[in-house]
């Protein structure tokens, strides 16, 4: 499935000033970035805009602010910082978004350099898609183009703001992400099996959902699974349930069977006597959870299970954990899925958020074929959703 939409590569930027929604939402601990893997996903895009003498002006967000002002531990300045020391470019930084002063370095950028914005999410009005802030924004620009795949399902000012106003156009991580996360869908290599994981089943339905309709093995881990054993009408302890979806999960369980589907679930758990890092690990069976124990991940004979059927497989798609990740005690089962992932010959897609963060945790991300920068954009796209940020894009 082509990418629909005009690209970077589309039109020309010679000269021009190019402003370019990017992603750089990325953890920051007393002015030092952590993980810079959404930096590094930019980087094609930027690196392309600069060597065909475009002015480049760059705009995130970063966390969560007030957006009341300026707030220090969330400026983007050792972002950009950064930025330089990765790309080797000439990149300077603004500590303003819509200002004076923002226009200003806006009007005094040369050919070939790069401006960093400050966060675009100080004034609350970004997130509101308020007009003012889309044309304000567009103003410093002659073309958009978005490169944030993270927000791309956000219709907010600096993610589909300025394309009512300027030509905009899609950057090379969009395309990629987009391609690559519909693609496996349309036409899959088979067997293709998906992994579904994390807390609950009301938060994945669509993708759940869509994965029954194009895998030929779904398998379940994490939370959610305790509200399918209940659908089986088994008993789950005080492991973590939504009795409120109980019944559609029995859906799900009838629709895989009628589609032949396979579905699996956990044939034994890490369950512990309260929820903490200092909880330990003891196994039972899926059958037999004690009333007054808490699943927080799946057991052994389930890693062997799921290892297995990862072995055969030509596509996997991998989104959310098996248990408790973030605790060592717990982490086994999202490690070994992990590792079968690596060690499967196959075409393996991880879809943003918690798995990404599994992924790097357990330094095997060289091992994938592709890990979305992504979680809520590229779950709906697995749901079939359109994205607003790239239905603002010029048709290509």
């Amino acid at each position: 499935m082509a990418f629909t939409k005009k690209t970077v590569r589309d039109i020309d930027v010679d000269g021009k000033r190019v402003l370019c929604r990017v992603d750089f939402n990325v953890p920051i601990k007393d002015g030092v970035v952590g993980d810079t893997t959404r930096i590094s996903a930019a980087l094609p895009t930027i690196k392309y805009l600069v060597e065909h003498n475009a002015r480049v002006i760059l705009m995130s967000h970063l966390g969560r602010p007030a957006g009341t002002g300026f707030e220090p531990e969330l400026s983007l300045k050792p972002v950009a910082e950064k930025l330089a020391e990765m790309s080797g470019l000439p990149v300077s930084f603004v500590a303003d978004t819509y200002g004076d002063e923002a226009e200003a370095a806006v009007n005094a950028l040369e050919p070939g350099h790069v401006l960093v914005l400050e966060n675009v999410r100080f004034d609350k009005r970004e997130k509101k898609n308020d007009p003012e802030i889309a044309k304000r924004l567009a103003s410093y620009g002659d073309v958009f183009v978005l490169d944030a795949f993270g927000t791309a399902h956000r219709a907010q000012g600096s993610v589909v703001g300025p394309a009512a106003y300027i030509p905009a156009v899609a950057g090379f991580l969009l395309e990629k992400e987009v391609d690559t996360l519909t693609g496996i869908f349309a036409e899959p290599e088979r067997p293709f099996v998906a992994i579904v994981g994390g807390s609950k089943v009301s938060s994945k339905i669509g993708v759940l959902d869509h994965l029954i309709d194009s895998a030929d093995t779904l398998i379940i881990g994490g939370g959610m699974a305790y509200t399918f054993f209940l659908a089986k009408g088994m008993t789950v302890g005080q492991s973590l349930k939504e009795e409120d979806w109980v019944e559609r999960a029995g859906e799900m369980l009838k629709k895989a069977e009628d589609k032949g589907v396979k579905i699996l679930l956990p044939v034994d758990n890490r369950v512990a006597d309260h929820f903490g890092e200092d909880a330990v690990p003891e196994v039972v069976a899926s059958d037999a959870i004690p009333d007054d124990r808490e699943g927080m991940d799946i057991g052994p004979k389930t890693e062997e299970l799921y290892a297995e059927a990862i072995k055969g497989a030509k596509t996997v798609f991998w989104n959310g954990p098996m248990g408790v990740f973030e605790f060592d005690n717990f982490a086994h089962g999202t490690e070994a899925v992990c590792r079968a992932v690596a060690d499967s010959d196959c075409t393996s897609i991880i879809g943003g958020g918690d798995s990404v963060a599994a992924v790097n945790k357990f330094g095997l991300a060289d091992k994938m074929s592709w890990i979305s920068t992504g979680g809520g954009a590229s779950m709906e796209l697995v749901e079939g959703k359109a994205l607003p940020g790239v239905e603002a894009l010029l048709d290509a």
